[in-house]
C-alpha cells in the first residue's frame, strides 16, 4: 500500500510544480541575507597559539566560545576553509533539539545504561544554549516553541499514544491536532514542549562569530588546512598561505574529509533537501492555525519537517524539507549536489498535499546540503597526536544543538583530565565503520528502498533493516 505522500506524487500536476520551482533561488534561504557579515581575511602568516580550531560551523564556533569562557587569556585561532556557516550550519532547518542520541529508541538501544543521564545532559545543553544566547544578546530568532510530531497514517496514531504515556508528553487526537495546525493529513499529534527550539541557523552562526570576535578569538576565512603534523610539544597546521603552531587543536570539519585518517571510516555524506515558500498573506497564515509556531515532523522513516519563519520585514514563510536522503557514489561532497530537481519536485508535491490551502503559494528558495552521518546516528569523538588533537563528527542532522555538547567534550579531552563527559561510553565507544564503495553505495540504496517499504507496511522492518540494526548500521528513532 502506498503512503499518503507517494499518492500525492502520483496525483501532482508536475508541470505546475516545475513552474513554481523555476522561480526559486537555488541557494539556502538563510544565507541569502543582506545582513550576512563580510568575509574575514585569510591567514597569510605563520602564527603560534594555545588552541587552533579547524572549521567555522557550529562545532568550531562553540568550541572557540567555550574555550574563551573557560580561560579568557587563552589565545584561540579559528580557521575556516570558506565562509562561516556556508555548509551545514547555514543550510539546516533550524531545529535545535535536546537529544544527544537522535531519539529515545536509538539511544536506548545503543547506550541503555547511559541513556537517562544523556537525556539529562541534553536538556541541560539546550537550556545553556538559550542562556548563552540571552547573555550575549544574540539576534538569531530563537523561539522556545517545542516540537509537534504529526501522525500521517493510522499506525502512527498508536505510536504517538504509546509515546505520550511513556514520556509524559501531550497526546493530541485528530480534533486537537487540527486545532493546532490545519492539515487534512494530520490524524493525531504529540506535543513535546521541550522537544525543540527554533532558530535562524545562519544568524546563530553569525552571532557566535560576533561573540567569538568580541572575546578575542582570531578568525580567518578562506583558509584551507592542507596538512597536520606534530612533535612532542605542539601541532602544526599548514594552510595555503600560512601555518599555525598550536599546543592543542580541535577539529570540527564534520562532513568533510577528516584530518585524522582513523576517523574517516566512520562518516558518510548524505544529502538532505529543503524548500522555502514565498511569503504568506494574513489570510493564508490564518488558514493554517499554527498559533504555537511549533516545529513539526512526521513519523515515517522518510520523514518531513516544516516550520514557520518570519523575515526582518515581518513576512512569514514556511520551510519544508526532508524525505530524500541521498548518498552519492564515492562519498563526494560537491556543489552540484546541492540542487536536485527530483527531490524538489517530491517536496513541492508533498507540501501541497500537506497544506492544500497553500498549493498556489510557490517557493522562493530551494537548496540541499550534506549531513555527516555515522553508523550510530549521533556524534563520536577521536583523539590523535598524543592527545593534542581532538575530533568530533557524526551529528547526523542534530548538530544545531548537539555540537555545543560536542565542543565541551573536545575541550575536556584536550585538557587531559577525565570528566563525566569523557568517561562515558558515549565518548569512549565508536560507531560501526562504513564499508567502502561500491558496498556503501549499494547498501545505502537498499536501505532507502527498504525504509520506503517499511513506511508502506505500517513501519514493520524487513530482514535487511533488522540485519542493519543488528550490525550497528540501522536506524529506528
Amino acid at each position: 500500500m502506498r503512503t499518503t505522500y507517494e499518492l500525492a506524487e502520483e496525483l501532482a500536476d508536475t508541470a505546475r510544480l516545475r513552474e513554481q520551482l523555476a522561480s526559486a533561488e537555488p541557494e539556502p534561504y538563510w544565507l541569502d541575507d543582506p545582513a550576512r557579515p563580510a568575509p574575514l581575511p585569510r591567514l597569510e602568516a605563520d602564527v603560534e597559539t594555545d588552541l587552533a580550531i579547524v572549521g567555522g560551523g557550529y562545532s568550531g564556533l562553540w568550541t572557540a566560545l567555550l574555550a574563551k569562557e573557560r580561560d579568557p587569556d587563552r589565545r584561540v585561532v579559528l580557521l575556516e576553509g570558506r565562509r562561516i556557516a556556508w555548509a551545514a550550519s547555514g543550510r539546516n532547518g533550524g531545529f535545535c533539539e535536546p537529544s544527544l542520541t537522535h531519539g529515545s529508541s536509538n539511544g536506548k538501544s545503543r547506550l541503555p545504561h547511559e541513556f537517562d543521564r544523556l537525556e539529562e545532559l541534553g536538556r541541560e545543553n539546550l537550556r545553556e544554549i538559550g542562556e548563552t544566547i540571552a547573555r550575549y544578546g544574540m539576534d538569531c530568532d530563537w523561539e522556545d516553541t517545542g516540537l509537534l510530531q504529526a501522525a500521517t497514517a493510522p499506525h502512527h496514531v498508536d505510536w504517538l499514544r504509546e509515546s505520550a504515556e511513556e514520556h509524559g508528553a501531550r497526546f493530541l487526537d485528530r480534533e486537537a491536532m487540527q486545532a493546532e495546525v490545519h492539515s487534512p493529513i494530520f490524524q493525531a499529534g504529540l506535543f513535546e514542549p521541550t522537544g525543540a527550539a527554533l532558530v535562524n541557523p545562519a544568524k546563530l552562526a553569525w552571532e557566535l562569530r560576533r561573540v567569538c570576535l568580541d572575546l578575542g578569538v582570531e578568525i580567518h576565512e578562506y583558509t584551507h588546512v592542507r596538512s597536520i603534523r606534530s612533535d612532542a610539544t605542539s601541532v602544526t597546521l599548514t594552510t595555503t598561505h600560512g601555518s599555525v603552531v598550536a599546543k592543542h587543536v580541535a577539529l570540527g570539519t564534520n562532513v568533510f574529509k577528516a584530518l585524522i585518517p582513523s576517523a574517516r571510516k566512520y562518516t558518510v555524506p548524505v544529502y538532505d533537501y529543503a524548500l522555502m515558500t514565498n511569503p504568506l498573506s494574513a489570510e493564508q497564515l490564518e488558514s493554517l492555525g499554527w498559533k504555537g509556531r511549533q516545529g513539526i515532523s512526521d513519523l515515517d522513516n522518510r520523514f518531513h519537517y516544516s516550520r514557520l519563519t518570519t523575515d526582518a520585514n515581518g513576512s512569514t514563510r514556511i520551510l519544508y524539507g526532508g524525505y530524500d536522503a541521498v548518498y552519492n557514489y564515492g562519498g563526494r561532497v560537491e556543489p552540484r549536489f546541492d540542487q536536485r530537481e527530483e527531490s524538489f519536485l517530491k517536496l513541492a508535491a508533498h507540501f501541497a498535499h500537506t497544506y492544500p490551502q497553500l498549493a498556489d503559494l510557490g517557493f522562493s528558495h530551494k537548496w540541499g546540503g550534506a549531513i555527516d552521518t555515522c553508523g550510530r546516528f549521533f556524534s563520536f569523538f577521536e583523539t590523535a597526536h598524543g592527545g593534542k588533537v581532538a575530533h568530533a563528527a557524526g551529528f547526523t542532522g542534530l548538530g544545531v544543538g548537539a555540537t555545543r555538547y560536542g565542543a565541551n567534550v573536545m575541550l575536556d579531552l584536550l585538557a587531559g583530565t577525565p570528566t563525566e563527559r569523557t568517561t562515558m561510553d558515549f565518548v569512549q565507544k565508536k560507531p560501526t565503520p562504513f564499508p567502502p564503495d561500491p558496498l556503501a553505495f549499494i547498501g545505502a540504496r537498499i536501505s532507502l528502498s527498504e525504509m520506503a517499504r517499511a513506511d508502506r507496511n505500517e513501519g514493520k522492518r524487513g530482514l535487511w533493516l533488522r540485519t542493519m540494526d543488528a550490525v550497528g548500521l540501522g536506524f529506528d528513532s
